[in-house]
């Protein structure tokens, strides 16, 4: 039996999990990163627009902590929301010392431009690549740390002993044996499960890989039942056209060259938050004004050279996949599933109620973006409660007697499960491409931006199907070296919990919030349902569902208009 030790293990390495790593490490932790893809194919490289922070002489953290409790439709907990703002500026300004290469004014200061739901410019920007940008600064930090780094190791669930997380079963892919790493402390850090739904603007490995193996291992999921759909995605293959585009002065046309947002929000136009911009676009095409499913994103207007300083990257995009040049033609978008706003039910310092684990960045619920994120919100969500939990698991972990080697027991599980699917080859059973597939044509249908009662029931009757049909998927790979096919029964199972998770909280949440819109309960209900959904899991693998209290500081619920 392989085992590595060390006093921290960070579960993926994106902005989150390298920002945890590099901070737990400055507090004199032994840090390792797990990682199943090199960290530079982290999904947070695809971050486009920006990332949000006070800088401006006019803007406050106040007024930034207002827009994202608003952007929420009051459902953050306004303390992590207080803290997430404050705390802003002093992570940009260590990025910038880092080396992030921010975009600039004409005297010097960073650049910021307007983002959806903000009452100013305030997300900072490298052109139309932040997230790429920062990630290679962050990753230059963990080198320069020489932060132990274990990249394609699939983790495969959580080693909990005593109540307490002990660290993790993890899988090289090299290899295909699994590894016992042992850690006094685990970060999860794994990012979003865009991937249940087909199509996404996440990349192939989003499968909330952290959430449904901390889910199994009983810490509780708090807020599934809200996907965040940005407004503007490319029809057929899902990739993102950043807020960006609209933060510097694109329009957002029907079929009938109407600029229609006017309509949905007449003081904000395309720079409403994000579900109301989805909600509106969506209306479009129900209604027969949009073309091929789409509206048209216009930024003509702006000009070549503005679009090849700032927009250059979504340019290319456009013109690779779809053969538009924006500079010259609209091109088509629609809302594509995006960003989950529920996750791991974490503290402000990123611990979860199970004792020894932590969580950050998306695969984590602190809770700050409640119902509905704003665009800028994810990248700072990653920086500052990162670094936050990277802080707290050093501390926690020095608090920890060191214990006795892990047993192989803690391995015969999930060793169990793999011979049992390497003994499906040649079976009856069915391919884990075909449950996923109808797992993301469902999502989107029946949990997409409108929801209702009957395909509410139906999501739910479908997950069941689909969960009592993975128990005879069918395994055609048996080797051992990089294994993709047994690694896609691994995310499957974890997908089918989370979606369960997901499914179960929409159907019982009457009423409409945020990215939340039922058609058949269409108004806000702070009275029942001013709480968040915290969903454990059952033996039986079905979701078990509780409320908690939003924690309100400042800020009473009102009206929300744009």
């Amino acid at each position: 039996m392989t085992v590595f030790q060390h006093d921290v293990l960070v579960i993926g390495a994106g902005l989150a999990g390298m920002r945890a790593a590099i901070e737990a490490a400055r507090n004199g932790a032994d840090v390792a990163l797990v990682t199943k893809l090199h960290p530079m194919r982290s999904h947070s490289g695809a971050a486009q627009g920006g990332i949000n922070a006070a800088l401006g002489e006019e803007d406050s953290w106040e007024s930034h902590a207002f827009d994202t409790v608003k952007g929420s439709d009051y459902l953050a907990d306004q303390d992590a929301v207080e803290i997430f703002a404050r705390e802003a500026p002093g992570d940009i300004i260590e990025l910038e010392r880092m080396g992030t290469s921010f975009s600039r004014t004409e005297d010097g200061k960073i650049a910021q431009r307007p983002f959806g739901g903000a009452g100013f410019p305030r997300t900072c920007f490298i052109a139309d690549i932040t997230g790429q940008a920062i990630l290679h600064v962050v990753y230059e930090q963990v080198l320069k740390l020489g932060i132990t780094v274990y990249q394609e190791y699939f983790c495969t669930s959580l080693i909990v002993e005593d109540g307490e997380v002990r660290g993790v079963i993890a899988m090289p892919m090299i290899t295909g044996d699994l590894a016992v790493m042992q850690g006094k402390a685990v970060i999860m850090a794994t990012g979003g499960l865009g991937r249940v739904y087909a199509p996404t603007t996440n990349a192939i490995a989003c499968t909330g890989d952290g959430m449904a193996i901390s889910y199994m291992a009983g810490a509780p999921l708090q807020d599934m039942e809200f996907m965040q759909f940005h407004p503007t995605s490319l029809k057929d293959s899902g990739v993102l056209m950043t807020e960006g585009a609209r933060g510097e002065g694109g329009y957002l046309l029907n079929s009938e060259g109407d600029r229609f947002m006017g309509k949905y929000a007449p003081n904000k136009f395309e720079l409403a938050s994000r579900d109301v911009v989805s909600r509106a676009e969506q209306t479009e095409i129900n209604e027969g004004r949009g073309i091929d499913g789409c509206v048209l994103l216009d930024v003509r207007h702006l000009g070549e050279e503005k679009i090849s300083e700032r927009l250059w990257q979504i340019r290319e995009l456009a013109i690779d996949l779809t053969n538009t040049d924006m500079v010259h033609e609209p091109v088509k978008v629609r809302p594509g599933a995006h960003y989950a706003m529920g996750g791991i039910k974490t503290d402000v310092d990123g611990a979860a109620p199970l004792p020894g684990l932590f969580a950050a960045g998306e695969c984590a619920n602190v809770s700050v973006h409640g119902s509905n994120r704003l665009g800028g919100n994810s990248l700072l969500d990653t920086i500052v409660f990162g670094r936050r939990a990277g802080v707290a698991a050093a501390a926690y972990v020095k608090q920890v007697a060191s214990k006795s080697q892990i047993s192989e027991a803690a391995l015969a599980e999930d060793q169990n499960r793999i011979q049992q699917w390497m003994a499906t080859k040649g079976s009856g059973g069915e391919r884990p491409a075909v449950i996923r597939g109808e797992m993301g044509r469902m999502m989107r249908e029946d949990l997409g931006i409108f929801r209702a009662r009957e395909k509410l029931d139906s999501a739910l009757a479908k997950i069941v199907e689909l969960k009592g049909r993975f128990e005879n998927v069918r395994l055609e790979d048996t080797g051992k070296v990089f294994n993709l096919d047994l690694l896609s029964i691994f995310e499957l199972g974890g997908m089918l919990d989370v979606a369960h998770a997901m499914v179960a909280g929409a159907l019982a949440r009457e009423e409409s919030r945020g990215a939340h819109t039922r058609l058949d309960f269409p108004e806000r209900n702070d009275e029942k349902w001013l709480k968040h959904t915290v969903a454990s899991r059952k033996e039986d693998g079905s979701p078990q569902l509780d409320y908690a209290d939003v924690t309100m500081t400042k800020w009473e619920p009102e009206v929300r208009t744009y």
